[in-house]
């Protein structure tokens, strides 16, 4: 097993076999939540082809079709794709996936998926966040970071940590046609982070900005916290933009 902060699979190697990224089909582990509804929706909107991965996969099915039809209103002309099914069903089926289970099952769910997972780029969006009377608050994580913790238990898988500082809520209202903000991308494997750069890229208003090797993964983490404490202090939904670049 690597160490923590290695992607484990060899750096270099193309795992999408030069296809485009809009060619990809992404899976979302947790995709019944905010944050995975609200990916999904925006990157299906797109005609990226989305896979929605549950513990209960009747649950996934169902809030496939939601996304699918809630898609399919700001689509226009193309094809929205969007299917549910069980973890290890999208896992094994995506070309890439996105992790955004809560952090407390987060080992357990990857630890059951390293197989379907395996020679796949895995990008991990989960903050380890708790609440206590004094607001939110970084959760310790012995890996490292959340990201890092992936990498360990997913050695044969390219992982990348991305998408943390997005607002689930302004992924979901699709009233508003673009989102105004970076998504910053860190990792081990330069392929696999143009590859996840571009799918951010694919949102309107978003871009990818490389932000270094996966042990820097825990401060990107923290920082949703930091936004997590500004939206409660003036009622908004706050990203980050990455200036002159």
């Amino acid at each position: 097993m690597p160490a923590a902060g290695s992607s484990g699979a060899a750096e270099g190697v193309d795992v999408t076999d030069g296809r485009a990224v809009e060619e990809l089909v992404v899976g979302v582990l947790g995709g019944t939540g905010p944050q995975g509804r609200g990916l999904a929706v925006r990157l299906a909107a797109q005609g990226q082809r989305m896979l929605l991965g549950s513990r209960d996969a009747e649950r996934a099915a169902e809030v496939a079709g939601e996304v699918a039809e809630r898609a399919a209103t700001v689509a226009g002309a193309g094809e929205v794709s969007v299917t549910g099914g069980s973890n290890v069903d999208v896992a094994g089926a995506a070309d890439l996936v996105i992790v955004a289970v809560p952090f407390a099952g987060h080992a357990a769910t990857l630890a059951e998926l390293a197989t379907p997972l395996a020679g796949k780029i895995v990008v991990d969006c989960v903050v380890p966040m708790g609440f206590d009377e004094l607001g939110a608050y970084v959760l310790d994580v012995a890996e490292g970071s959340v990201a890092q913790q992936a990498a360990a238990l997913l050695p044969d898988s390219h992982v990348v940590g991305a998408f943390h500082h997005l607002s689930a809520t302004l992924l979901e209202d699709l009233s508003k046609p673009t989102i105004d903000g970076d998504v910053m991308v860190v990792g081990d494997d330069r392929a696999s982070m143009d590859t996840v750069q571009a799918l951010a890229g694919r949102i309107p208003g978003m871009r990818g900005i490389y932000a270094g090797r996966l042990r820097n993964a825990r401060q990107v983490e923290a920082l949703t916290i930091n936004l997590v404490s500004v939206n409660r202090r003036y009622k908004v939904h706050a990203g980050i933009r990455v200036t002159d670049v």
